[in-house]
């Protein structure tokens, strides 16, 4: 059992409510809503009525899992709520942007309509801001945690929460190819295998399966790739054209920074990618080399060989290549340490 006392205290929360909102972040990955939807398949097969709100739809490749289509927005929430849970959401303001005033207003009507504020999170960065908080940075995804808070509530896994899980362990661990892959996290994968659950063919839709559109934004992003003078470190962008002109959604260009990184003799990769509300920077390494300070320097964060950052007020080019300059100081000053 990981982080077994304060576990217990979220249990007790839980089960003393009655009607609980669940919000996942901004641009949800699979451990965001594999946790969230897990979340309200345990609690409501203890009888609890609970929603999940998130600011973004949820992607195509993980519209599959129980309970995606009823995700709500935050402005549909109504009525009043026991506990307001957050689930890997490393700081409160990966909710909405609070910088919106729309989506400012969103949240805190939600908030005001809540009792306690609670969260689950495995990002070391995480700063506490719940009320009653649980925070494991040893833990390779928010989902391995979410399976031990159903065994503190006495659920059984059924099939439908072995799916919600798995998506998010194998996606924050890369398909079990990354560091963090441990030995809870397979654990946790072996235990779920026992409810019958189809593994390969969830596995494909996850990993394999790739939308025509997404194929064409892929392309659109090699022919930019770029390298450092020791083509170590690598730059790929993306233009709201390119979304625009292959029909490509947000989400589909969510792993496309993994194919700079996979590159043999790269240590780390990024994508920047220009959205409305500014340049998101998605950053990845390789062991031993971390990348995370970089995008702290940018006011976002993550993890040490995957994180992001959204740089606001300069164009795409000139974002990327002050990012891009700073992963090449990085890694220079990582090789001599």
């Amino acid at each position: 059992m990981r982080n077994p006392e304060a576990l217990r205290e979220i249990a007790d929360h839980l089960r003393a409510a009655q009607r609980i909102a669940v919000c996942a972040h901004l641009n949800p990955d699979g451990d965001c809503i594999g946790s969230a939807l897990a979340v309200r398949l345990i609690l409501t097969a203890l009888g609890k009525e609970v929603e999940v709100f998130d600011r973004d739809k949820v992607p195509d490749n993980l519209s599959m899992l129980a309970g995606a289509d009823a995700v709500r927005t935050l402005d549909q929430a109504t009525g009043r709520y026991d506990t307001l849970l957050c689930v890997d959401c490393a700081e409160l303001s990966r909710v909405v942007n609070f910088g919106i005033p729309e989506q400012k207003a969103a949240f805190d009507g939600l908030r005001e309509r809540c009792g306690e504020l609670l969260q689950i999170d495995h990002h070391p960065s995480n700063p506490g801001y719940g009320d009653c908080h649980v925070i494991d940075g040893n833990a390779a995804a928010t989902c391995v945690m979410i399976y031990d808070l159903m065994g503190l509530l006495g659920v059984k896994a059924t099939r439908e929460i072995a799916e919600c899980l798995y998506t998010g362990i194998s996606t924050d661990t890369g398909n079990f190819l990354q560091d963090n892959t441990n030995e809870d996290a397979l654990a946790v994968i072996a235990a779920l295998q026992e409810t019958g659950f189809d593994q390969a063919a969830l596995g494909r839709k996850l990993f394999a399966e790739r939308r025509p559109e997404q194929v064409a934004l892929i392309s659109r992003a090699l022919n930019t790739l770029r390298y450092d003078e020791t083509r170590s470190v690598t730059c790929m962008t993306l233009t709201l054209g390119d979304f625009e002109e292959t029909g490509a959604l947000p989400e589909d260009a969510d792993t496309i920074v993994n194919f700079g990184r996979d590159i043999r003799g790269v240590h780390m990769a990024l994508l920047a990618r220009e959205t409305v509300e500014g340049v998101k920077m998605s950053l990845r390494s390789v062991s031993p080399y971390e990348i995370v300070e970089v995008a702290r320097k940018y006011g976002g964060g993550g993890h040490e060989m995957a994180a992001g950052c959204t740089v606001k007020g300069i164009p795409l080019e000139a974002a990327a290549d002050a990012v891009f300059a700073d992963l090449c100081i990085a890694l220079q000053e990582q090789d001599k340490a």
